[in-house]
């Protein structure tokens, strides 16, 4: 018998003993007999007729072209009546059941009212809807709070180093049934900890052309405390900025002219910001568990040390305040009175200190905020696709909150959970299920830095870059009811318009005026003003960072859009007045902002539908040819602003105005070949719909950005001064910033040629995958 003992991985050897002439005869007669039985069975078995064969399934046809076994399931068209069935179900009563749930209690990242109550809520919630699968995905984080019994204080001393003014603990309690003592105090989460003393100074909005600003006028803020307004910028981009000019703790405020109009009153009378509310927020520039940065924050991670993180945790402390409280400090300073540009709606004149009116004051930070390891968790909920379960169509908003969060997130969280209820029903019933695959994500500790959402793409990037064609982004459902607003990749443009096209508008005063449906506001409200001319339809806004389509974009290349219904943008203000502060309870949603729910309910049949047509639809609504003329006005906006300066650096310059025309002619050809295609032949749809998927994903470069390694698309990501602004081309732009201040520029300019021809091959391997799959050169 035949011998394998061996150790593991030693070369297998074996022999056989001499067979006797016993065993040939055996064998022999099994053989022969196996024959004759074989040519019985066959003979008879041609002559039965009593069973009829198999039915072959239907054969499509088209064009001369058979297809046999293709069921008719495969190759269908979507049924528009779901659509209807959705846009009709969608209750704004849910909506606000929903939303007065969620806000009961504050429930910041990290706590039993998050971890605990929201998270089961809502994974209940999902199970009874009709999902076919509920799931959580926990991680072990770095998250940051203030110590209550030790609390952040910013005090004003006097020569003699006595307080002579203290900053309340506490925002003022303004609406019946809410304490202070519910929830977290204001703080800026990853603050270091720790007492800071010196002279005061004013920085406006603490950007970087203010500072050149301060030096230009003979001010020198090195070794000073600096308070700034919040407002244009992300605030640890503030701090950031700040620490590089030598400040030694940043002071952040939200100043009446960014947040109040005068004469209109405050909270709770209207939505403008009262006095004494303090915005929370990270000051973390990274995104992700900022232990564990491009991996995910599982048991088995590799965790740096605090002081090793890169991108690194700010090393000065940051307090935020009202502007109740930063009046008592702005009203002592001395100095230069600003100019007029730098005034703010204090009712003092602004100086620019630093230092205070009595020579020998100071002003000093004791800060108590420390870093924590806590548990996030996201919560997952499938509705399995019928036809094409490998391949996703995400749906996400984030669950934790400052304090209650009725505007962000959970104006956001409760429009998910009704367009669930509605999906699920519909599965649920029987009377639809998606051709795709539809998850419903609600992510943990997006506040602190984008961090369940990250830290998930992170453990399942494979599946997620490859199966995934589109995430849809609900942050922030309804912070005003002017108009929608839409941060768009280009392959969604398209489909975005189309689909705001069918929603009912939630303005009665709208539709009398003739504008019926939401896209008609829109358009009137928000034309899309490109490099100076007026485009005939709506604005889509580059997409930064900010929310949790950061990581699924730049990490997994999947293209994305976030919406929502908003304020008019020509109101004076920075942000929604009640951003991030104790005030944005439920009675702010229900009495000031959206009595009725109808503006969530517009939202919410925007995201169904969206959601829908992505994951039902034969051959999937994105359209190439937008990205070439979205490539296109970038290139003109990065000439306008960089081109000559570039021009005389660049020898090839020129070449990226070539290598977009030439993407462009090939998203042409590829959408014309698009109209041609066989939809009868399910290889051949899949062929084109992977296309699609993948052509955002063909932007992405495995090195990443210079000096930002993780940011991975080459052509969407946020400015690097500005974690809110997107970029046009941001790689170059971060490689540009203040390039005429160094000493030898010849280095940089290396770094930006290398770059540029990144960029370049970038675009044009974008274009080689919209070929004829036959053809790599064309």
């Amino acid at each position: 018998m035949p011998k394998f003992d061996m150790m593991p991985g030693e070369i297998r050897e074996y022999t056989t003993r001499s067979p006797t002439r016993k065993f040939w005869i055996i064998a022999i007669i099994i053989g022969i007999a196996a024959f004759i039985i074989g040519i019985l069975i066959g003979k008879y078995a041609a002559c039965d007729t009593s069973s009829p064969p198999a039915e072959v399934p239907a054969t499509p046809e088209k064009d001369g072209v058979f297809l046999p076994g293709v069921s008719d399931a495969i190759i269908k068209e979507a049924d528009l009546s779901v659509r209807d069935l959705l846009l009709k179900n969608i209750d704004n009563k849910n909506i606000e059941k929903h939303l007065k749930a969620l806000t009961e209690k504050p429930h910041i990242a990290g706590s039993p009212e998050d971890e605990d109550t929201l998270v089961n809520y809502i994974k209940g919630f999902w199970e009874n809807a009709g999902f076919d699968d509920v799931q959580t995905a926990t991680y072990d984080i770095l998250l940051s709070y203030p110590d209550k019994d030790n609390p952040n204080m910013i005090e004003l001393l006097n020569e003699n180093n006595e307080i002579v003014y203290q900053t309340p603990i506490e925002e003022d309690v303004l609406t019946p049934g809410k304490n202070n003592t519910e929830g977290i105090p204001p703080f800026n989460a990853y603050s270091p900890k720790g007492i800071v003393t010196g002279q005061l100074v004013y920085v406006n909005y603490g950007r970087v052309e203010d500072y050149i600003h301060l030096e230009s006028v003979g001010v020198n803020v090195s070794g000073c405390v600096a308070i700034a307004r919040y407002g244009k910028i992300f605030r640890g981009s503030k701090v950031d900025i700040a620490q590089r000019h030598g400040v030694i703790g940043l002071i952040l405020y939200s100043d009446p002219k960014d947040y109040t109009i005068p004469g209109e009153g405050v909270y709770p009378d209207t939505w403008w910001l009262p006095g004494s509310g303090a915005q929370r927020g990270t000051i973390f520039t990274g995104q992700g568990d900022p232990l564990t940065p491009g991996y995910p924050a599982i048991g088995t991670a590799y965790r740096y040390e605090e002081d090793k993180v890169e991108p690194p945790l700010p090393k000065i402390p940051a307090h935020p305040i009202g502007y109740t409280e930063a009046e008592q400090l702005l009203v002592n300073l001395t100095g230069t009175n600003v100019t007029e540009e730098w005034q703010g709606g204090i009712n003092i004149t602004y100086k620019y200190g630093p230092g205070f009116i009595n020579n020998n004051w100071k002003v000093r930070m004791n800060i108590s905020t420390q870093n924590a390891r806590r548990n996030t968790t996201n919560v997952i909920g499938f509705i399995k696709g019928a036809v094409e379960p490998d391949r996703y169509v995400i749906f996400g908003n984030h669950r934790d909150a400052w304090v209650y969060g009725a505007i962000d997130p959970s104006s956001g969280t409760a429009v998910l959970m009704e367009t669930a209820r509605v999906m699920g029903s519909l599965v649920k019933s029987g009377k639809w299920r998606p051709r795709r695959t539809i998850l419903f994500c609600s992510w943990g500790s997006e506040e602190y830095g984008l961090i369940g959402s990250n830290e998930w793409v992170e453990e399942y990037m494979k599946n997620i870059k490859e199966r995934t064609l589109a995430y849809l982004n609900i942050d922030i459902s309804v912070d005003g009811t002017n108009t929608l607003r839409s941060k768009t990749t280009p392959l969604l443009y398209n489909v975005m318009y189309e689909t705001v096209k069918l929603v009912e508008n939630p303005n009665a005063t709208e539709i009398a005026a003739g504008r019926k449906t939401v896209y008609d506001t829109w358009l009137l409200n928000r034309p899309w003003n490109i490099n100076g001319d007026i485009y005939g339809k709506p604005e889509m806004q580059s997409m930064g960072s900010g929310s949790d389509y950061a990581p699924i974009l730049q990490k997994a290349g999947v293209t994305s859009v976030d919406f929502r219904y908003t304020y008019d943008k020509s109101l004076p203000v920075v942000g929604y007045p009640l951003y991030h502060s104790q005030y944005e309870t439920f009675y702010a949603m229900k009495n000031l902002i959206d009595v009725d729910f109808k503006y969530h309910q517009a939202v919410a049949r925007i995201g169904a539908e969206l959601a829908r047509n992505l994951a039902d639809s034969l051959i999937i609504p994105l359209s190439a040819s937008d990205y070439a003329w979205d490539l296109e006005n970038l290139r003109v906006s990065l000439d306008a602003e960089y081109g000559s300066y570039l021009r005389g650096n660049i020898s090839n310059y020129d070449d990226l105005k070539m290598v977009i025309k030439k993407f462009g002619e090939e998203a042409a050809d590829f959408e014309e070949r698009l109209k041609n295609v066989n939809k009868n032949d399910p290889l051949l749809t899949r062929v084109v719909n992977d296309q699609l998927m993948l052509l955002e994903k063909s932007f992405l470069d495995p090195a990443g950005l210079p000096s930002r390694p993780l940011k991975k698309h080459m052509i969407m990501a946020e400015n690097k001064n500005d974690h809110y602004a997107a970029s046009s081309f941001p790689g170059l732009v971060d490689l540009l910033f203040e390039i005429d201040k160094l000493a030898d520029p010849s280095a940089r300019w290396d770094e930006i040629r290398q770059h540029f021809s990144v960029i370049l091959f970038t675009i044009q391997s974008a274009a080689s995958t919209l070929r004829d799959v036959t053809m790599f050169h064309s």
